[in-house]
């Protein structure tokens, strides 16, 4: 499939999907939304794919939402609340994909970048990326999920901190709180991430999946609701897939499991 806004490639069972609006930072559009809701799709029917990485084309990772675009529904409840709704929409969807997302992060990462990398399972950053929320810097306010993920994510006060002062982090200071997964200069972000991807093809696709599901749905659990999720999810995936018998297979026989 051919898109305006994207670029998505498939190489040794990683998918990459590279936001490709390098004049605007990468910033959200509706043909952009729209193309991402299609690459993820495919992404997830791909049975192949072991992970998904995110990047952005040019000086930045993300800029969050196009302004332009903002200005022309900002008066229209209706038209507003669809922009904010399908960002969202495909935000969950990364959440839900049985895969890890690896978002990679260098120069900006604002507003609705900062969004988007809080779907993400784990984050590599370089050192000298901004991260920030920023709605509150110009009177707006978080749509994107900021005030839901960002307080999960790192705690309630650092949260808060971050979207009222609308604060920059370093990629150092996003690995110091936990936004991010690792810091590195940015020449070996490629090396950082491969690194990681690595460790990921040699897994099960499918119980990577059940993990991320059981994590996800325990966060909003009560500790004993979410340890009764994990028991069910343990048994449902040991007796409906034949990759847990493959691993104790391989642990016997001292060899590398067969996904």
């Amino acid at each position: 499939m051919t898109y305006q806004t994207i670029k998505l490639s498939l190489d040794n069972q990683v998918a990459y999907l590279t936001l490709a609006r390098p004049e605007a930072l990468n910033a959200f559009n509706p043909t952009l939304m729209g193309e991402l809701a299609e690459a993820l799709e495919a992404v997830a029917a791909d049975e192949s794919v072991k992970a998904l990485v995110i990047r952005g084309e040019g000086r930045a990772f993300c800029a969050g939402a196009d302004l332009l675009h903002l200005e022309e529904v900002f008066d229209s409840p209706a038209d507003l609340k669809a922009f904010l709704r399908r960002a969202n929409d495909n935000f969950l969807r990364l959440e839900a994909l049985p895969i890890p997302i690896v978002a990679v992060v260098h120069g900006y990462c604002l507003a609705g970048g900062l969004e988007l990398v809080l779907a993400c399972d784990l984050v590599i950053a370089a050192e000298d990326a901004q991260i920030g929320d920023q709605h509150a810097n110009f009177g707006l306010m978080p749509g994107g999920g900021s005030t839901q993920r960002l307080p999960r994510k790192i705690g309630h006060q650092r949260a808060m901190e971050l979207i009222l002062t609308g604060r920059r982090l370093t990629g150092v200071e996003a690995a110091q709180c936990g936004l991010a997964l690792r810091a590195v200069p940015p020449d070996q972000l490629d090396a950082a991430l491969e690194a990681l991807l690595a460790q990921l093809r040699v897994k099960s696709r499918t119980g990577m999946g059940w993990i991320k599901s059981a994590v996800n749905q325990g966060l909003d659990l009560p500790l004993r609701d979410g340890i009764a999720l994990e028991i069910d999810s343990f048994v449902e995936y040991s007796t409906t897939s034949p990759h847990p018998k493959e691993g104790i297979q391989a642990f016997k026989d001292r060899r590398q499991p067969s996904f």
